[in-house]
């Protein structure tokens, strides 16, 4: 009586009692999305959660992602500028030898390195790393309040402690005067590490570091408000240990650069 009064069908009374019962299907994959994008603290966009909700065994299609991530306000949190260390030629200029070939086939075949700078209330940090182009793990890294000579050559000691006798990889840079001085050459020649620099003033040459460069300051630096130089150093250590152990990257089949490494060592 009360379906005819109101001119329904029992179909569409018996849907729409099943649906308010049912709720929302998709609740359940929208706290999953929404505990991966807080784990992240923003920094995973539609792809990488994709990746992480199929590496948990989620079977889940990109487009759904996006359009539930886009229902819940969700969107990865973005980007960027640089130090340059340039003054001219101060000593020997290598030649380009990475041409821009980002790719390695093997752990510690090419390596990547530069600086960058950071200010908080108007004091200064610089980051120097050394990234290995097989996977885009920081292999090595250093900070000092200075740019000086010392910050690469400290890194530099700590990258050539993970190196076996038989490694020798391509390290490329910038023409900074501190990938110039002697004894920066001279460290590499030591261990018979093959010297290769940028072009004069082409950023592009050097791209995978800038790339990281990037991502660190767009997914954490400008993310966060920092009192002391401490306090930032303390979370770039912290960032750098994520970056290499937790965060997935799509080009490494959605693992980690430490995952990617480990599995690919323990397949050999």
């Amino acid at each position: 009586m009360l379906l005819r009064a109101a001119g329904l069908s029992r179909s569409t009374f018996y849907y729409q009692r099943k649906a308010r019962s049912t709720g929302d299907k998709d609740a359940a994959l929208k706290t999953r999305i929404r505990q991966i994008y807080d784990h992240h603290r923003g920094r995973y966009g539609y792809r990488r959660i994709t990746a992480a909700l199929k590496q948990a065994g989620e079977t889940v299609n990109h487009k759904t992602v996006q359009r539930l991530m886009k229902s819940l306000g969700l969107r990865s949190l973005v980007r960027r500028k640089r130090y340059r260390s340039y003054r001219g030629s101060v000593g020997r200029i290598a030649p380009n030898l990475l041409d821009r070939q980002f790719q390695a086939q093997r752990p510690n075949q090419k390596w990547v390195t530069d600086i960058t700078e950071f200010s908080v209330n108007g004091q200064k940090l610089y980051l120097s790393p050394v990234m290995d182009l097989y996977n885009g793990e920081i292999v090595a890294y250093q900070t000092g309040k200075r740019p000086v000579l010392s910050l690469v050559i400290d890194m530099m000691h700590k990258a050539l402690t993970r190196l076996e006798p038989a490694d020798k990889p391509q390290l490329h840079s910038d023409q900074g005067w501190h990938y110039q001085h002697p004894a920066y050459r001279r460290l590499l020649k030591e261990r018979t590490l093959i010297q290769s620099m940028s072009r004069k003033g082409n950023c592009l040459d050097n791209a995978a570091m800038e790339s990281f460069f990037g991502t660190l300051k767009a997914e954490y630096f400008y993310l966060n408000r920092f009192e002391t130089l401490e306090q930032l150093q303390r979370g770039l250590d912290h960032y750098i240990h994520y970056y290499n152990h937790e965060r997935i990257k799509l080009t490494l089949k959605g693992l980690s650069p430490v995952q990617y490494r480990t599995q690919a060592l323990d397949a050999s």
